[in-house]
């Protein structure tokens, strides 16, 4: 495979395929991908804001030829940070899961603004989401709706290529697409891979989204641009897998010894994944692992969980660990 400096933007991929970067991989800093052939452009995945997207454009077209004609959006799940940019692509079909497009019709940035406005109504957690969010300017959005959905898997051609989208959720979100090119050996796994990064359990289970490793690694790929983080290899996906088990094992120990999901996240030590980037999701993982083991997630009150992952980014920068990156070598 190639070699890539993890850097802002454009990554030449070779052969009509490119990837779009943001470092430093956390918190809504996500990753989209380009696809041309023959005159057929794609884009994979917006950004979380208008301004983000606007540059990004602004770099596909100053660097690809044609890159102005965007025929199709693949939305690879509904979160923001991977559509609130749609807009901007005027005229291009958004082509993504029946899922996807139902959860996009309910994804809207007005609580972020309601919490960025005024962060201290909900305390030590809104001080925190306006901490890792207060970056993005989510004024003006209005996210369109998807145009062309499918279920399962869909084929896509591209001038002369063909992309396999592949549904392996519920994962991350109740839907997450695989975005694989065959005859590039890559594949754009949306927040099915977070590299260098810990996973947010939104939905669940984590079964699937080992599933989906395994999966990818059926593949002949060599090339896998993830959701948020550097560009990986087949290495790194075993890796990220290894993670997702161990995450899961840990949990399942401390359920079974009669741990609360509160004590549990905040006793377990990640050995060699402890570089990985915001160590807080921890709250957020082991809470739906606890509800995957249990057959409900545990009762919280309103913003518990936010509460939770601010005292434990407070007290793993107090350890002198990054929580809010993804670079192994940063330590605050």
């Amino acid at each position: 495979m190639g070699s890539w400096a993890y850097r802002k933007g454009l990554h030449d991929l070779g052969n009509g395929s490119w990837a779009y970067l943001q470092p430093d991989g956390g918190w809504g800093w996500s990753n989209s991908g380009f696809i041309s052939s023959g005159g057929e452009n794609v884009l994979v995945d917006t950004l979380f804001d208008l301004p983000l997207t606007a540059e990004m454009l602004r770099t596909l077209r100053a660097s690809i030829p044609g890159a102005e004609r965007i025929g199709t959006i693949v939305n690879t799940h509904n979160n923001g940070d991977h559509t609130f940019g749609n807009q901007l692509v005027e005229g291009a079909r958004i082509l993504t899961t029946r899922a996807v497009g139902e959860g996009m019709e309910h994804e809207s940035p007005d609580r972020l603004l309601q919490v960025l406005a005024n962060p201290d109504v909900l305390g030590d957690g809104g001080r925190f989401m306006a901490e890792i969010f207060g970056k993005f300017d989510f004024t003006g959005i209005k996210l369109p709706p998807a145009t062309d959905l499918f279920e399962g898997s869909f084929d896509l051609t591209v001038g002369d290529k063909v992309v396999r989208l592949i549904d392996v959720g519920p994962a991350h979100t109740t839907s997450d697409l695989l975005v694989h090119v065959p005859e590039d050996r890559l594949v754009y796994t949306g927040d099915i891979m977070f590299h260098q990064g810990h996973i947010v359990i939104w939905a669940g289970p984590i079964t699937n989204w080992i599933r989906a490793c395994d999966l990818i690694l059926s593949w002949d790929v060599e090339t896998i641009v993830p959701g948020h983080g550097p560009i990986a290899d087949r290495n790194d996906v075993r890796n990220f897998r290894d993670y997702l088990h161990y995450l899961h094992d840990e949990t399942r120990t401390r359920y079974d010894a009669g741990m609360s999901f509160q004590e549990a996240a905040f006793d377990i030590r990640f050995g060699k994944f402890d570089h990985f980037g915001d160590a807080e999701r921890t709250v957020i993982n082991v809470h739906a692992l606890y509800g995957e083991f249990a057959g409900e997630r545990p009762a919280v009150q309103p913003g518990e969980i936010w509460n939770l992952m601010a005292r434990y980014a407070r007290e793993r920068a107090a350890l002198g660990r990054c929580s809010g990156c993804a670079d192994p070598a940063h330590r605050h």
